[in-house]
């Protein structure tokens, strides 16, 4: 299955899934962790361990950045 994705604020992707791939395949295949972002299909959350069933979701990171190294 093919799948739009839109990293919010990062630009959009197409990904290639398998059948029964879950959300949290999805976020991965995007790049991130799926404790760093979130997926969300028609604005709403959904569970990363729900099949995608969508052809076009929202990635929205809810971790970005880190430690500068500066105490």
């Amino acid at each position: 299955m093919d799948v739009t994705v839109e990293v919010v604020g990062e630009g959009t992707g197409e990904y290639s899934l398998a059948a029964d791939a879950m959300y949290d395949d999805l976020i991965r295949a995007a790049g991130y962790h799926p404790q760093e972002a979130s997926a969300l299909v028609g604005g709403s959350p959904v569970p990363g361990d729900r099949v995608v069933d969508a052809d076009a979701v929202r990635v929205l990171r809810l971790i970005k950045g880190g430690a500068t190294g500066d105490p």
